[in-house]
């Protein structure tokens, strides 16, 4: 029996791997080896920066935790640990949240946060 070639399926997925990459640049998306190389490294980025985001946006956060607490006299561990004593279970992101856009609220907490430490 002669051997089959994989007419129809690897013409599938070579149309499905071009039309992943088609915003790349150059032969990323002309030819299929070049294409496919592109797409794996493209979805493990996409895989590990789903990880990464988190860690970016908490270090956003605890940074404007921190500028808004050194304008009411504090500094950002002084803070959360006035908190944690004050036993308020508010997370960073909302803290974040008041420090951009409630000043007034986050100043209240400051003074919470400064009479328990």
């Amino acid at each position: 029996m002669p051997r089959s070639r994989p007419k129809a399926y690897a013409h599938r997925r070579h149309k499905k791997v071009l039309k992943f990459t088609k915003g790349q640049v150059g032969s990323k998306h002309l030819l299929f080896r070049r294409a496919n190389e592109a797409m794996l490294k493209s979805l493990f980025y996409a895989f590990r920066d789903r990880r990464n985001r988190k860690r970016d946006f908490r270090a956003l956060w605890i940074a404007r935790i921190n500028a808004a607490a050194r304008l009411n006299g504090l500094n950002y561990s002084q803070f959360i640990h006035g908190l944690k004593q004050a036993n308020v279970q508010v997370d960073r992101k909302v803290l974040s949240h008041l420090a951009v856009h409630d000043a007034g609220a986050f100043g209240r907490l400051t003074q919470l946060a400064k009479a328990q430490s």
